[in-house]
């Protein structure tokens, strides 16, 4: 499973589990998540990869400056008819 900054996933493990994040960067079997709400950008989360679960979407990280922006491209694609899709 290839993750990459600007993709959008699903945690599937710990309290934020069934939470859709963006993906700001990738370590060794580690990424950084944020969702512009309880983690903003200034603070991501820290998460395994083993814990999240890829989709089919990306965003352009370049257009997301504020939080305000990501919590609104993140509502945007969850409330859109269908939904993100998982891989």
């Amino acid at each position: 499973m290839r993750i990459e900054a600007g993709q959008v996933v699903k945690s599937i493990a710990g309290h934020d589990a069934d939470g859709f994040y963006l993906v700001l960067a990738v370590e060794k079997g580690y990424v950084l998540l944020a969702d512009g709400k309880r983690r903003p950008l200034e603070r991501p989360k820290r998460k395994s990869v083993k814990h999240i679960r890829k989709t089919n979407t990306r965003l352009d990280l370049s257009g997301i400056e504020t939080n305000k922006k990501l919590r609104g491209a993140l509502r945007a694609l969850t409330q859109k008819e269908g939904g993100i899709l998982l891989v």
